[in-house]
């Protein structure tokens, strides 16, 4: 295809189709160790948005408040992750993937750090409001970056990946957690884990470029492109015009209300109320696990490894996920995700946690198994349902409608487990991932089988 525009000769431009090239190419070193930078910054984005789940019971304890007390400063982060979510996709389908990235981990990171010299909820709550920004803000602009960077074939199993990082982050403050706050309190616990956080953002600040498919829709930056895809081991001559042929389309239609035009209001509606209810539920473990296990009498020691249990099965359930979607599509893995969530919930509801802590610590991670698997496998479905012209924006308004799912979490969890316990939380956990299933059946465009 030849592009309009002229040189000063009057010759055309030769043209390349950038769309083609990375959807058919190879995975070079390059592109993988780009889709390596947004795991890692997945990482650090689920360790510091889980670290006040695991200082909770101490503030608690110190302070001498009530669950109920709390949930405010719970629900505040969360809104702030809903605010981010949003605003991130549409600043990132505009100004680029990467300032938006870098500048979400900076913002979380300072937020968090300065969580350790607070004295009451409001302090926190305002805090966590202001880290919750940059915790939403990250996620979408990751996981575009990795869809943008990776071939067609191989999309699918590398957003997950990146997506499992964020329990996989969660499962690593659950270790530092563990060595922290017993010897230096819940204050050093944030003061380290903002500065890892601010660190990081200083290190992609160098190492990160911006995604090749944004770059290909502005001419102005061609040039950066040119380099960029030399470094990718795919050189192109001076002066090459950049299109995207299969994105064309979509570009006549920018912006938040393209969702849901072109006949894509049915699956946008059926993403939004998946991700509200998947986040409902595996917020309500991020926020009240270890503090629902605490009220059952266990130490604080062991409640938080209920949490981090959880997050360790979410890395293998994500990851067992990704594989089988690739091998069968995502319709029906994702409906046997959900079922496994919710029978996991009805099931513990059996198990008695004080006398078998052990048996139930395994079930919570089996949950944490099957509810991370269909919430990761969640972002990888938007990759595939939205075009490149507003693929940031789509995942990021799911994303942000989930989070208010999670601020519900914050004011329900609480509720119940005040009122009726582990049973009552089980319940709540296990009727929201029924609901999920109900959404994601709704969904049309599901991720096809991918043949290696």
């Amino acid at each position: 295809m030849t592009n309009p525009s002229m040189s000063h000769d009057s010759a055309p431009k030769a043209s390349v189709d950038i769309g083609k090239v990375l959807d058919e190419g190879p995975f070079s070193v390059m592109q993988k160790f780009v889709v390596a930078m947004a795991a890692f910054a997945m990482v650090m984005d689920g360790f510091d948005g889980q670290l006040i789940g695991f200082a909770i019971p101490s503030i608690i304890a110190e302070w001498g408040i009530t669950r109920g007390a709390f949930a405010p400063a719970v629900a505040a982060g969360l809104l702030g992750m809903a605010a981010g979510s949003a605003g991130a996709g549409l600043f990132a389908d505009r100004f680029g993937r990467r300032i938006v990235l870098i500048a979400s981990i900076f913002l979380f990171g300072g937020a968090t750090f300065a969580i350790g010299f607070a004295n009451d909820i409001l302090t926190i709550a305002m805090l966590r409001f202001v880290a919750g920004l940059g915790i939403g803000g990250a996620l979408p602009s990751a996981t575009t970056m990795t869809a943008e960077y990776t071939p067609a074939r191989l999309r699918t199993v590398a957003v997950t990946a990146t997506i499992v990082c964020y329990p996989l982050g969660g499962m690593v403050a659950g270790l530092f957690s563990s060595v922290i706050l017993p010897g230096y309190g819940w204050r050093t616990l944030f003061w380290l884990g903002g500065t890892f956080a601010m660190a990081s953002s200083v290190v992609l600040y160098f190492v990160m470029p911006e995604s090749p498919r944004f770059l290909a829709r502005r001419p102005s930056r061609w040039p950066e492109l040119g380099k960029l895809l030399s470094r990718m081991a795919r050189p192109t001559a001076a002066g090459t015009a950049f299109t995207d042929v299969s994105e064309q389309a979509a570009e006549k239609r920018t912006g938040f209300t393209s969702l849901f035009s072109g006949g894509q209001a049915r699956d946008t509606l059926a993403i939004w109320a998946a991700f509200f209810m998947c986040l409902l539920a595996s917020y309500s473990a991020f926020s009240w696990l270890p503090t629902m296990l605490a009220a059952e009498g266990l130490s604080p020691a062991v409640a938080g490894s209920g949490l981090t249990a959880y997050n360790l099965g979410g890395v293998f359930g994500a990851l067992i996920c990704a594989w089988t979607i690739a091998h069968f599509g995502s319709r029906w893995p994702l409906a046997i995700c959900c079922l496994g969530a919710a029978a996991s919930a009805y099931l513990l509801q059996g198990v008695d946690v004080a006398q078998n802590t052990n048996l139930f610590i395994v079930g919570i991670g089996l949950h944490g198994l099957f509810v991370n698997a269909a919430q990761s496998t969640m972002y990888a479905l938007c990759a595939y349902v939205y075009p490149t012209a507003v693929r940031a924006t789509g995942t990021a308004s799911a994303l942000g409608f989930g989070r208010f799912g999670a601020i519900l979490s914050s004011f329900v969890g609480a509720a119940v487990i005040t009122a009726g316990g582990a049973t009552a939380y089980l319940t709540l956990l296990g009727s929201a991932m029924l609901a999920t299933l109900v959404a994601l059946m709704i969904v049309r465009r599901h991720i096809p089988r991918v043949h290696t």
